[in-house]
């Protein structure tokens, strides 16, 4: 009997002494006492209370990149203007063959690289009326938000770290990038990770506002066009030929009822329909874009496959109910405008913890997301990536009433700063 005891003593030591080893390890130790360090640093706490002072100078920033239009593929005036403004901040700046801005702030190690982005275009056309208009700190106008906010935030930062006198360890690129929106299929930052991959470490970038997500898994998405052509004609004399537009009609009724599932989560959008020259003639050509997105790769086969299949039945429908044939028939083709590839953010990385981080440091709370950013292209390929919000907050996307608020702003901005500077690390500063 004393012998069992003895043995049921000892087990319960053993238990009690485990419990006592991991009450003393807590998993969030590592991360509080990297937040402590990095925040504790001298020159970026000067950089990180450099930003509330300023806010007004950087609304000011905002509303004159916003002013500067910059419609897909005509990026051109706002690059040189960001340019301008990031030479003022001592980096060293070029604009490379894509029409990518990109200021060098050196580090310590100038082998490694953290790419540190904002992408620089519009949904909008040329044309559309970009003045902002202000009320507090409430400023309305197309673009203000996706991404006035983030170019302005890159500005923010390297100025706050000029400031500062803030030297990296690893080398960070500021740049403001082209071709995010609509069929630029993120032609600069591929074009950015195809020049520096080997030395990338990781990439962040700016788009629009917020604190409240982080977005490390990159949504996969297609951009189509369908095209139907016929030889066209005279709405009275020529009744009863067959019409492209017609066909587009059907084959896109068709595509519109197609199942979709909730999960994964797939969607389509028709966004443009263009064809004919006036209301009394049969066009000779029609055409419409479609946006597909999906968490699975399968489903977007399917739903591209889908579209293929709906056209080319809306022209075989067409050509049927025709009463006139032998002037011509329809011609059908699907052409793939850009493709955006997927990819996902390891749980351990440590740009993740750098993140993680920084919501410590300013007291915020983030939640994961899966979109569509210019981070798709460096998660994609194994490339450590997140896209974040720059501050503040904002609304209307993509539309005439976009709007953006700054209350609040430098809370997105210090977020940022310690996100890149704890992933790139400072430099020690030199004894004298």
């Amino acid at each position: 009997m004393p012998c069992k005891q003895t043995v049921k003593r000892t087990l319960v030591c053993v238990i009690l002494l485990g419990m006592t080893v991991r009450s003393v390890l807590p998993s969030r130790a590592p991360r509080q006492a990297q937040t402590s360090r990095l925040a504790d640093n001298p020159r970026v706490r000067a950089a990180l209370d450099w930003f509330t002072p300023n806010i007004s100078w950087l609304n000011d920033q905002q509303v004159h990149l916003t002013e500067i239009p910059a419609p897909p593929f005509q990026e051109g005036q706002r690059a040189a203007a960001l340019k301008n403004l990031l030479v003022e901040m001592g980096l060293a700046v070029h604009v490379d063959k894509t029409g990518n801005v990109i200021g060098e702030l050196r580090g310590a190690d100038e082998k490694e690289l953290v790419l540190f982005a904002a992408h620089m275009d519009t949904v909008f056309p040329t044309g559309t009326d970009v003045k902002v208009r202000r009320e507090g700190s409430r400023m309305s106008a197309p673009g203000i938000s996706d991404n006035g906010t983030g170019i302005a935030a890159l500005l923010a930062i390297a100025r706050a770290a000029q400031f500062a006198h803030l030297k990296p360890q690893r080398t960070i690129l500021f740049v403001g990038d082209v071709g995010e929106e609509g069929e630029g299929n993120l032609r600069g930052m591929r074009a950015l990770v195809d020049a520096y991959h080997s030395r990338l470490k990781a990439v962040v970038v700016l788009d629009g506002s917020g604190t409240d997500h982080v977005t490390t898994k990159a949504l996969a998405s297609r951009r189509l066009e369908a095209t139907i052509t016929g030889p066209g004609g005279h709405s009275w004399s020529d009744f009863g030929m067959p019409n492209p537009i017609n066909a587009l009609v059907r084959g896109s009724v068709r595509f519109i009822n197609t199942k979709v599932p909730a999960i994964p989560r797939t969607t389509f959008n028709i966004g443009q329909i263009e064809g004919g020259t006036s209301v009394n003639s049969i066009p000779y050509e029609a055409r419409i874009k479609i946006d597909i997105r999906s968490e699975s790769e399968d489903e977007l086969v399917r739903l591209e496959s889908a579209l293929r299949e709906c056209i080319a039945a809306g022209v075989r429908d067409e050509m049927e109910s025709a009463r006139d044939r032998s002037k011509g028939k329809l011609e059908s083709s699907v052409e793939l405008l850009g493709s955006r590839p997927g990819g996902e953010l390891a749980a351990d990385s440590p740009l993740l913890a750098a993140l993680r981080y920084a919501d410590d440091v300013v007291s915020n709370q983030s939640r994961i997301e899966r979109s569509s950013t210019d981070a798709n292209i460096p998660l994609s390929l194994g490339i450590d990536a997140i896209s974040i919000g720059a501050g503040g907050a904002g609304g209307g996307a993509h539309s005439l009433q976009e709007w953006y608020d700054s209350t609040g702003r430098e809370a997105g901005l210090k977020r940022a700063l310690l996100t890149v500077f704890g992933i790139a690390g400072v430099a020690e500063e030199k004894s004298p």
